[in-house]
């Protein structure tokens, strides 16, 4: 087995929704850092170092005391700086006692972290995903932890033939596994465009669209490195020009994926799912955000099976067919990230 880094670190990850981080200690493993997270009084949130510098104690086990944090072990106190600015039984604080702090951002309703090089983390890096916050659409979503390597849930999102064959009972039917697809890519983006036209639409769109039918479906998937998928699905009735690009006839959704590595076997995945169509139906609401996480149920088992069988085999190697080529391509603007934050660290190595 390897110990190669598999995620990069100098990369915005979501660390949780922003209504999860509330004035009390959140903590959360983000690409194997332990970081706690909390709101500050006005409203801004803080990200440190969970362990204390007296003794490694989880700063999470403490208390928020204003906007500092207090060790729930000795007292010590921390500001959102990660500077400590109390310490028991000395009036003297050491000027080595401080804990890292973490950029963070809020966008499109997560909170984000970046736990490489702080002097690199630009906002305009944070992965798009405005539909999750922009009036011309409505949705909701959730988290789901798995107990996978990330790249796998990533594998799972960028070939969808998958689901004709988990999903069968809700979006999948053999449109799906049949139909072309092309495949594009640039400097940290890949997409996968398949559009299934004139066939008969999965129980789930066709109670989407509510009309009788066949359609013309569409699914365009795009990966924005490290682990942000957005995909655009949606289907129209056959022949009303979709795939010309009016799409007024039928009825239209955006998938959202985020996918924070916790560690090499465990992922944080966050969904949404976006519709621009009964935007105030909250009831709809609901019953997609629902419906949507009993299909993600369904790839959670599927690859936590897969993990374990990987790990039962770890000499066994991945074999690729044409559905994978987004995937890997994916892979590798993500191995490419990793390698140009560690080539520094092998070069010094040699000297």
């Amino acid at each position: 087995m390897t110990n190669a880094p598999r995620f990069p670190l100098n990369a915005w990850y979501a660390a949780a929704w922003d209504v999860d981080i509330k004035r009390a200690l959140f903590p959360r493993t983000i690409a194997g850092r332990h970081i706690v997270f909390y709101r500050k009084a006005d409203g801004a949130v803080a990200a440190l170092e969970d362990a204390c510098w007296h003794r490694l104690v989880p700063l999470s086990r403490g208390r928020l005391d204003g906007d500092e944090v207090v060790c729930g072990y000795h007292g010590l106190a921390y500001n959102a700086q990660g500077r400590c600015t109390f310490m028991p039984s000395q009036e003297t604080i050491n000027p080595s006692a401080c804990v890292r702090a973490y950029p963070v951002a809020e966008r499109h309703r997560f909170v984000w972290v970046w736990p490489g090089d702080p002097a690199l983390a630009d906002p305009a890096l944070i992965p798009d995903l405005h539909w999750n916050k922009d009036a011309e659409w409505a949705g909701d979503g959730g988290t789901i932890h798995v107990r996978c390597d990330y790249r796998l849930v990533l594998d799972n999102l960028m070939d969808l033939t998958h689901e004709t064959y988990v999903h069968g009972s809700s979006i999948g039917n053999r449109a799906v596994a049949e139909a072309p697809f092309e495949t594009t890519h640039g400097e940290r983006t890949v997409t996968v465009t398949r559009w299934m036209t004139n066939i008969e639409p999965p129980p789930f769109w066709a109670a989407q669209l509510g009309k009788p039918g066949p359609v013309d479906r569409w699914q365009i998937i795009r990966f924005e490195q490290p682990c942000t998928i957005a995909i655009d699905v949606g289907v129209a009735p056959a022949g009303t020009g979709a795939p010309e690009g009016d799409r007024s006839q039928g009825v239209n959704g955006y998938v959202l994926n985020t996918i924070t590595p916790e560690t090499d076997g465990t992922c944080h995945y966050f969904w949404a799912f976006a519709r621009n169509y009964r935007r105030d139906d909250q009831a709809l609401t609901t019953q997609l955000r629902e419906g949507v996480s009993s299909i993600f149920k369904e790839d959670e088992e599927i690859l936590e099976q897969q993990q374990r069988a990987m790990a039962a085999n770890p000499d066994r190697v991945f074999y690729n067919l044409n559905i994978d080529s987004g995937s890997m391509w994916a892979r590798r603007l993500i191995d490419k990230a990793i390698a140009a934050e560690t080539a520094p660290s092998r070069l010094q190595a040699a000297e």
